[in-house]
């Protein structure tokens, strides 16, 4: 599938153990695909758009938002060429910080960071991402 858009959205996502990223992703109902959390496990290679969606890490500390998973799939270009979006979670308890990951990619991506949303997300923001999505994915 190539080159070829999904009429649907694709996400790519990131999530650790405690799996909250997955079961906001569950709950939008989307092609998805998961980074792997582990080094020794098979990469993830995406051909086609997709929007990522990630978890902000680090406490607050900018160096530590994205997690390494992301990075390392991010550094493959041909991953790294289909991201049309970013999403991402937070705590708001990092202040200004929060959900700063996805300001930090758009930045290094150069697409739009589409929604924030706080640890596992509300069914809200589920619905608002889930309809913001199917608009946004029409445009590109």
């Amino acid at each position: 599938m190539a080159g070829k858009k999904a009429d649907e959205p694709v996400v790519v996502y990131f999530s650790s153990a405690t799996n909250n990223t997955h079961r906001f992703i569950q709950k939008l109902g989307f092609e998805n695909y998961r980074i792997p959390l582990l080094p020794k496990d098979e990469p993830l290679h995406i051909d086609q758009p997709f929007i990522l969606v990630v978890p902000t890490y680090g406490g607050g500390d900018l160096k530590k938002a994205v997690p390494k998973q992301v990075i390392k799939f991010l550094n493959d270009p041909e991953n790294r060429k289909w991201c049309r979006g970013v999403i991402s979670s937070g705590n708001t308890n990092f202040g200004t910080h929060y959900a700063v990951a996805g300001d930090i990619l758009e930045r290094k991506l150069h697409v739009p960071f589409l929604y924030r949303y706080e640890l596992l997300g509300t069914p809200q923001d589920a619905q608002v991402v889930t309809e913001g999505l199917r608009k946004f994915w029409q445009t590109i």
